[in-house]
C-alpha cells in the first residue's frame, strides 16, 4: 500500500536518478529523494494516515491472523540474506450473488461505465494494458543502452 511500488525505487536507484518527494523517507525518517536512501529507509504508504491504517490492517490479517512473520520481521526478497522471508497470505473468497443475487455484474458495470463517462478518467491497469496493446503490434520493447550492455554481460 505504498504512493509507488518498490521496484520503480529500485530502477531509479540503478540509474541513479532521483525519486520524487513524498514517495519514501530515509532510515532516520526524514523524506528524500534519494533512491539508495530511500532503499535504506522506508516507502510511504498511499493516503497518508488512511494507508497506514489500510496497511496495518492487511499486515494483520496476513501475518498476524495467519502467525507467520510480519514485515519488520521478514528477511528480504531482494535477495538471498538471511532465512526464508516466511510471509503470510489470507486468501478471502467472496460470493457476489450470496449478497446481491445476480445483479453484482450488472451492478459492476454500472459503475465502470459511470467512471469512463468522466472526461480524463481511466481504470486501473488501462495504461499498463494500452502499453502492452502496442508492443504486440510491433512486437518489440524498447530498453536504454545501459540496460542492454547488462543484459549482454550477464549473458555471456
Amino acid at each position: 500500500l505504498s504512493k509507488v511500488a518498490r521496484g520503480k525505487v529500485m530502477v531509479a536507484n540503478q540509474l541513479n536518478e532521483k525519486i520524487p518527494e513524498g514517495w519514501a523517507i530515509d532510515k532516520e525518517g526524514r523524506p528524500t529523494t534519494d533512491a539508495k536512501k530511500a532503499l535504506e529507509g522506508a516507502m510511504l504508504p498511499i493516503g497518508d494516515a488512511k494507508g497506514s491504517a489500510l496497511a496495518l490492517m492487511v499486515e494483520m490479517l496476513a501475518a498476524g491472523l495467519t502467525g507467520s512473520n510480519f514485515g519488520f520481521e521478514a528477511s528480504s526478497f531482494l535477495n538471498a540474506e538471511g532465512d526464508s522471508p516466511g510471509v503470510g497470505q489470507l486468501i478471502i473468497a467472496i460470493d457476489p450473488s450470496f449478497f446481491s443475487g445476480e445483479s453484482f455484474a450488472e451492478r459492476t458495470e454500472t459503475l465502470v461505465g459511470a467512471i469512463l463517462e468522466q472526461p480524463s478518467t481511466r481504470l486501473p491497469g488501462d495504461k499498463r494494458i494500452e502499453k502492452r496493446k502496442v508492443r504486440e503490434m510491433s512486437q518489440m520493447i524498447t530498453i536504454s543502452k545501459d540496460l542492454y550492455e547488462k543484459i549482454e554481460v550477464l549473458i555471456h
